[in-house]
């Protein structure tokens, strides 16, 4: 079990940089149209797409990748407290 929650711990730490480097790819003219930029626009949109549907932009400023990154970073919390409980 402890491997188990470990892996999902690294998975969650890789998908969260990948998330922050695709976001920060927005800032770049024409960045996400790199072969980088779209493997990760592949693997994040996904995951982004229904918290863009709840949460409507402020202005021109999009909050909701940061509602995700906080949703992961909760999970990751949670995986760290049951490994915790569990040993």
């Amino acid at each position: 079990m402890y491997l188990v929650i470990s892996i999902l711990q690294k998975v969650i730490e890789i998908y969260s940089w990948a998330l922050i480097i695709y976001i920060l790819m927005s800032w770049f003219p024409n960045a996400r149209e790199t072969s980088v930029g779209r493997f990760l626009a592949r693997i994040c949109e996904p995951y982004l797409e229904p918290f863009r549907k709840i949460i409507p932009p402020i202005g021109m400023i999009d909050i909701s990748p940061i509602v995700a990154f906080l949703v992961l970073n909760f999970a990751n919390r949670g995986l760290y407290s049951l490994y915790h409980m569990i040993g």
